[in-house]
């Protein structure tokens, strides 16, 4: 058979099918995007989306903000306002961004690297304050893009690049630190559950407060390879075979480590005030207490002067 009969028989796609269904949120220049295969990223930008897309939210009104690293870079990938900033900066630049202008939807999409190490106490403090932000975090274990190098949530015994003999650190319980922080939503997921992972996006996204979910996912390139643990796909199959969702679970309690389980679930929701409302509520106290103070004066100088003419 020569070209021009394989070429008749070709079904090529349609102009529908050759569309993304989410062109419309994705910078389609930018693509075919940098990160590796088997890495859990593009699943965790998908879920994104449509959770953005489930929670209705206007987009005109969304922010999106990332440090560096792999996971920085969803922020160059997403047709909304995004701002690639600085290592580790992320937290307060949408904290200003937020109480700039607070009708913004302001969310954080970063690195493990990024929000625990160098930013791990703007990460910290914005959730003390209850500042009303989202932050996604992809805990990879690793980071990634600087060579494989431990970070903070590097299990232990995990082999690094600068922990050739395994990693004698502990590590931070990602959930555990934000809800101790006093974070209003904190959840944690796999890159394997996407629905769950959509769902719990879609929640933070009307929801006030402090909104913390960490995101396990694989590192096929890095963290797989010095731990032998397979391709992207094998580490998935890792994630559903040791992962148990318990929404009851003390999120203090169930740090990660390297073969036990991973304990997954929305392990808190609650409401409480904003650091903005707590703002306003200090101004409108402060106010009412010199307006006390001002009329309480007032009628001091009067009692003072009646009392003086009466002595006359």
């Amino acid at each position: 058979m020569n070209n021009e009969n394989m070429q008749a028989i070709v079904e090529r796609p349609s102009d529908e099918e050759q569309h993304h269904p989410m062109e419309d949120l994705l910078r389609m220049d930018r693509m075919p995007h940098i990160w590796c295969p088997g890495c859990g990223l593009g699943s965790c930008l998908t879920a994104f989306v449509e959770g953005l897309i489930k929670a209705d939210v206007n987009f005109d009104k969304v922010a999106v903000v990332s440090g560096i690293g792999c996971t920085g870079r969803v922020a160059g990938y997403i047709k909304l306002d995004s701002y690639h900033t600085t290592h580790g900066r992320a937290i307060p630049f949408a904290t200003g961004m937020k109480l700039a202008n607070r009708d913004l939807t302001v969310v954080v999409f970063s690195g493990d690297g990024d929000l625990f190490a160098i930013g791990g106490n703007h990460l910290i403090h914005a959730a003390r304050r209850n500042v009303d932000i989202n932050v996604i975090c992809v805990n990879n274990f690793i980071y990634g893009m600087t060579g494989g190098q431990n970070a903070p949530t590097t299990p232990l015994k995990a082999y690094s690049s600068t922990a050739p003999y395994g990693n004698y650190e502990q590590p931070f319980n990602l959930v555990g630190v934000a809800a101790a922080s006093g974070a209003s939503y904190v959840a944690r997921w796999t890159a394997l559950h996407l629905r769950r992972l959509t769902d719990s996006i879609a929640e933070a996204a009307n929801k006030k407060g402090f909104c913390f979910i960490e995101i396990v996912s694989p590192c096929a390139t890095v963290f797989a390879r010095r731990n032998m643990g397979g391709t992207g796909l094998d580490l998935l199959k890792e994630f559903q075979k040791r992962s148990i969702i318990d929404h009851s679970a003390d999120p203090t309690k169930i740090p990660i480590d390297m073969d036990g389980k991973i304990i997954c679930g929305e392990f808190i929701n609650e409401d409480k005030p904003t650091f903005w409302e707590n703002v306003q509520s200090g101004i409108k106290s402060k106010v009412e207490k010199e307006v006390e103070w001002e009329e309480m004066q007032r009628k001091l100088r009067q009692k003072v002067t009646k009392k003086s003419k009466s002595m006359e």
